[in-house]
């Protein structure tokens, strides 16, 4: 599943469009790695994303073309909230 796909069906982020601004901008990474809207996600990945003064980080428990609100939360587990320094991105 592409990567701006996962975030917005997940509902980490609400809109795709703005999914795949964010991984443009270089604030995703996935494993290490920094990732593109296009790039694939797997069960077991850990995907880090930036938020402002944020960086969560979770880890993929499931894939989904399509779920209700209820259940997006059960495509991840996170592993990690932690506010950062201005200076402190990626």
């Amino acid at each position: 599943m592409r990567l701006d796909k996962f975030l917005k069906v997940s509902r980490i982020i609400k809109r795709r469009t703005m999914a795949k601004e964010v991984c443009d901008q270089g604030r995703v990474l996935i494993n290490g790695q920094t990732a593109k809207a296009g790039s694939i996600v797997k069960i077991g990945d850990e995907v880090v994303i930036q938020f402002g003064q944020k960086h969560v980080t979770v880890k993929i428990d499931r894939l989904a073309d399509s779920l209700r609100k209820e259940e997006a939360e059960t495509m991840y587990t996170i592993l990690k909230e932690e506010r950062v320094q201005e200076q402190d991105s990626f």
